[in-house]
């Protein structure tokens, strides 16, 4: 599956369009007790934990995307978008809502 943020893919010409595809992924995260149990990871401007949460809300995310298109029986999606939002709780907790969306195409 060929997948880009760009409209067209270098050497392919678009067959069908066929329609919007979307994934997304709700990942809970409390970043005072995660911060504490793991402050050695944001020595250096960086911060593991949450580097590491990232990236699976955002490879489950393409995951269940590329799904999306196999089903309307794509082999490319195009015009990809990634959004990340953080909703924050009182009690302290957060969750990280990640999607991506694109558009399934037949290549040719």
């Amino acid at each position: 599956m060929i997948v880009t943020t760009t409209e067209t893919v270098e050497g392919k010409k678009v067959g069908r369009y066929l329609g919007l595809v979307h994934g997304e992924t709700i990942y809970g995260m409390n970043i005072i007790k995660d911060f504490f149990a793991s402050i050695t990871d944001v020595i250096g401007g960086r911060a593991g934990v949450y580097e590491d949460g990232l990236r699976k809300a955002r490879d489950n995310a393409l995951s269940e995307m590329e799904g999306n298109a196999v089903k309307l029986g794509a082999d490319g999606i195009i015009g990809l978008k990634y959004d990340a939002e953080v909703i924050s709780f009182a009690q302290g907790g957060h969750m990280l809502i990640y999607t991506v969306t694109g558009t399934a195409v037949k290549l040719s």
